[in-house]
């Protein structure tokens, strides 16, 4: 034992957790903390604003594979915090909040910046806690990080009083851990995985959905290979986007609201279907009382309450994903029968090059389309790559194909405008030497382009290609297609300028006017020493299509305006 601070004894237990890095801003409540790290060794990167500081430690949890640590102050400073969290909730991201509170004798008293940031943040965590004493701080820490990161991962958070992080203990820093009734399921019933074996060998028509599960267990060599054990096509979700390479001859593509039509019509088509690590969110599968009527359904997945919240599965397992299909892949080995699926893989194949015609085209002048095919052409395979929401995201969806498994990332399940810049910046602090771009619209950019300041002056460059259509274009398109073209609150009016604005910031910034000239751009932009805004005008009338409008099924897909 040793006796310190609560603060002190958080730092020390952030440092046991294997934490180099840290985006926060400093506030009253937390000043104990902050003047802790000075001599911690641990960086801190200074955010603009909470929210971002939440998104960029998102960003950095989904690359590194480790929580992502943010930092606050009391009052606005938790609040501010809470839609990066529930971005990260909704979309099992492993981040660890921090935030400092009024001394405990002050609570409940209406204290200056007061906000009871548990109560607030508990409906978008997997847990909070508040240490009450000094002591209890290092157990704390241990068992936010092992919540945080074990089962299905998501948000923790930690909220430590202002005296608990003056007060002084002779600590114990515990070497392992228990958490009362909290234990994950890992290891999958041997006898239903044999089922699954079963169902999948004597299908016609078997499809694999896989799910942002995938990519969290990093599952990705074992998938791959049980679709082509199995000669299974492959669609994935939305948040599952980037868990199967998009070149793969078995690849579909994502399918839902805006997936890519030859997934949504095949999916419909199948007899049994292995879902893995997926939610069967209302985005993806549209009406959940049509979808999967004559199919016989397998879900996998980590998290027990998924498994038939949204459709009831035949046959349902609980287990870690990589995992499972490792000893779903022994298993059908053993068996020893290898399918033929040949009329099925002609049938996908025929719907392929029915649905891809315009890979090939090859006009010099601008939209969305040929842009994000020239920005496939010229970024290197394992650069990674996040968007913001909107648009924007639904065209990466459909036209910019992922070639390296765990390389794309947004926001899916809060769908939050304003994540992909500073995410982009979390996720090149995870991986230096990788080049990041975030896919922009100019209205979610806007929402958090501070991120760039935090990205220019702690020397961590970026790329931001902003499709620019001086429109809020998501809510303008629903308008089109479903309120007679009444707009308001749509147009943004071409401002700011956002040349000047990255300029102003430090950053460099360029306006495109032709395919090519956006090609030229991002090569240069890969050799930058300091981020770069590639502004690109689009029409505001373009539209993402297909759709499948909510409240119908992908049988229902819009192709044209």
């Amino acid at each position: 034992m040793v006796e310190m601070s609560g603060a002190d004894a958080l730092v020390e237990s952030l440092k046991r957790e294997k934490v180099n890095v840290i985006f926060g801003m400093p506030g009253g409540a937390n000043l104990p903390m902050y003047d802790a790290l000075n001599d911690s060794g641990i960086r801190h990167i200074l955010v603009r604003h909470e929210q971002i500081g939440a998104h960029m430690a998102d960003g950095y949890a989904r690359v590194a594979k480790h929580p992502g640590v943010t930092m606050a102050t009391s009052g606005p400073g938790a609040t501010n915090l809470v839609t990066g969290i529930g971005t990260a909730y909704m979309d099992s991201s492993p981040v660890i909040a921090i935030t400092g509170q009024v001394p405990t004798d002050f609570i409940g008293k209406d204290a200056f910046q007061e906000a009871d940031a548990v109560g607030i943040m508990t409906p978008i965590t997997k847990y909070c806690f508040m240490p009450k004493s000094a002591k209890e701080v290092p157990e704390t820490v241990m068992k936010g990080f092992h919540i945080a990161n074990t089962g299905r991962p998501g948000p923790v958070l930690i909220d430590v009083p202002k005296d608990v992080q003056q007060g002084k203990a002779d600590m114990i820093f515990p070497e392992k851990i228990e958490v009362r009734g909290y234990n994950p399921i890992t290891k999958p019933d041997l006898a239903q995985i044999d089922k699954v074996a079963d169902l999948l060998l004597s299908a016609e028509k078997p499809m694999i959905m896989s799910g942002g599960g995938v990519i969290i267990a990093s599952a990705f060599k074992e998938l791959q290979e049980l679709a082509s054990l199995i000669m299974s096509p492959v669609v994935t979700t939305f948040k599952g986007k980037g868990g199967f390479p998009e070149n793969h001859p078995l690849s579909l593509g994502p399918i839902g609201m805006h997936g890519h039509p030859e997934a949504n019509k095949l999916i419909l088509e199948a007899d049994v279907l292995l879902a893995i690590a997926c939610r069967f969110s209302d985005r993806s599968v549209g009406k959940w009382d049509t979808f999967g009527r004559n199919m016989k359904i397998i879900h996998i997945d980590i998290d027990p309450s998924e498994l038939g919240k949204n459709k009831r599965p035949l046959v349902g397992i609980v287990g870690d994903v990589r995992i499972s299909l490792g000893e779903l892949l022994k298993v059908i080995r053993k068996k020893m029968m290898k399918p033929n699926r040949t009329a099925w893989i002609k049938r996908c194949e025929e719907l392929k090059s029915e649905f891809r015609k315009d890979r090939n085209d090859s006009s010099n002048e601008i939209n969305p389309r040929r842009i994000l095919r020239k920005l496939r052409e010229v970024l290197p395979g394992e650069a990674i790559v996040t968007t913001e929401v909107g648009q924007c995201q639904m065209w990466a969806s459909l036209y910019f194909d992922i070639i390296e498994s765990g390389t794309f990332y947004t926001s899916t399940g809060l769908g939050t405008m304003g994540f992909g810049l500073p995410a982009a910046v979390g996720a090149k602090v995870a991986r230096p030497n990788v080049p990041v771009l975030d896919i922009a619209g100019d209205g979610s950019f806007n929402m958090t382009e501070a991120a760039l300041a935090t990205s220019v002056l702690e020397d961590i460059p970026i790329i931001a290609v902003i499709m620019n259509n001086s429109t809020l274009g998501m809510v303008a398109q629903w308008q089109r297609l479903f309120y007679d073209r009444r707009y308001i609150g749509v147009d943004l009016k071409k401002s700011p300028d956002f040349v000047k604005l990255a300029q102003a910031y430090g950053a460099e910034g360029v306006r495109v006017g032709t395919v090519k000239e956006f090609g030229s751009a991002v090569k240069k932009a890969l050799n930058n020493d300091v981020s770069t805004v590639i502004e690109v005008p689009i029409s505001p009338e373009e539209n993402v299509l297909p759709f499948v409008a909510p409240g119908t099924g992908l049988k229902d897909m819009i192709m044209s305006a």
